[in-house]
């Protein structure tokens, strides 16, 4: 049974830095995720209230060129998106709404969760940046703390990939995320005893999470034309399963799913290799028509951050 909201509140107690300087943080009581497969029992989504179609990345950008994402269609999507999760028995919570903020859709970016904490990113875009507080917000609402927050340069949530328990992947495109923030999040995690690999991209790729996705122990969806060749050879390495997903299919955020855990997955109805791939395998997917909410930059991962996984 799932624990209820009053007694979530007393798991933790809230901070700004629950961060200790040199490692060895303790893990929290109730919430977080050690890995992006595990049964998932709460996610935060944003809302599409006041979504506006803006100069992202170069995906939006490309349909402001040629075909503006219709809000209202949008919107619509996206409750479809709300009804998988809640069909599956996921808790929903929500960020605190800020009309000034039009992109709070994408709850990926603003944080990510730990075992420790939740960390507090520092976003590219200046009409995203002010996310980053709304996040705040929220996990204070939650009752959930804050690990630490990223200081040293740009970072956004979609470039911290939690491979499998202990070991992460941390995208850097030198625009949405800067080495210098990766450098950053390299030492804490590493000091955790935490196995962190960078990797570096063209910016056209925004955040690694539209390249590389977990979507079950030792299973991953990956582009194999635009991920790194060491990004492969080391996952492969660690008997990780690869099942490709075509550029093509990439680019339009065919790879850019969500683990639910148990072999259940939330997915964009247009990827068709990877969802015949996954049945395939037995999995349990969720087709989600999000033709014109992702043309604002952004797909189902992006539109989630796991709070808690078992």
């Amino acid at each position: 049974m799932l624990t209820t909201p009053d007694q979530m509140q007393t798991q933790e107690r809230f901070t700004l830095q629950r961060r200790r300087e040199g490692g060895s943080t303790p893990r929290m009581n109730f919430w977080g995720a050690e890995d992006e497969y595990g049964i998932l029992t709460d996610v935060l989504l944003g809302t599409p209230a006041n979504l506006k179609h803006l100069s992202t990345s170069s995906l939006s950008r490309k349909y402001l060129r040629e075909a503006p994402c219709d809000i209202a269609v949008a919107k619509d999507q996206h409750k479809e998106l709300i009804a998988a999760y809640e069909h599956f028995g996921v808790r929903v919570h929500y960020q605190s709404e800020d009309s000034a903020l039009p992109m709070q859709v994408y709850t990926r970016d603003s944080s990510f969760m730990t075992p420790f904490g939740a960390v507090i990113t520092n976003m590219c875009n200046w009409w995203r940046r002010g996310e980053n507080f709304a996040a705040i917000r929220t996990y204070e609402k939650l009752g959930i703390p804050i690990y630490d927050c990223i200081t040293a340069g740009l970072f956004e949530g979609g470039d911290f990939n939690v491979i499998e328990p202990g070991c992460v992947l941390v995208g850097c495109g030198g625009e949405r995320t800067q080495d210098e923030a990766v450098q950053q999040v390299k030492g804490w995690f590493e000091a955790e005893g935490w196995e962190v690999k960078p990797t570096y991209f063209d910016p056209y790729y925004v955040h690694i999470d539209l390249m590389v996705v977990m979507l079950a122990e030792k299973l991953a969806a990956v582009c194999l034309e635009c991920t790194a060749p060491d990004v492969v050879d080391w996952l492969k390495g660690k008997g990780i399963e690869i099942i490709p997903v075509p550029f093509q299919d990439t680019v339009t955020l065919g790879c850019n799913v969500m683990s639910l855990g148990k072999d259940r997955i939330i997915a964009p109805k247009h990827s068709r290799s990877l969802i015949e791939q996954v049945k395939a395998r037995g999995f349990q997917v969720a087709e989600i028509d999000m033709s014109e909410i992702s043309k604002t930059g952004g797909g189902i991962h992006c539109m989630a951050q796991s709070l808690r996984r078992e």
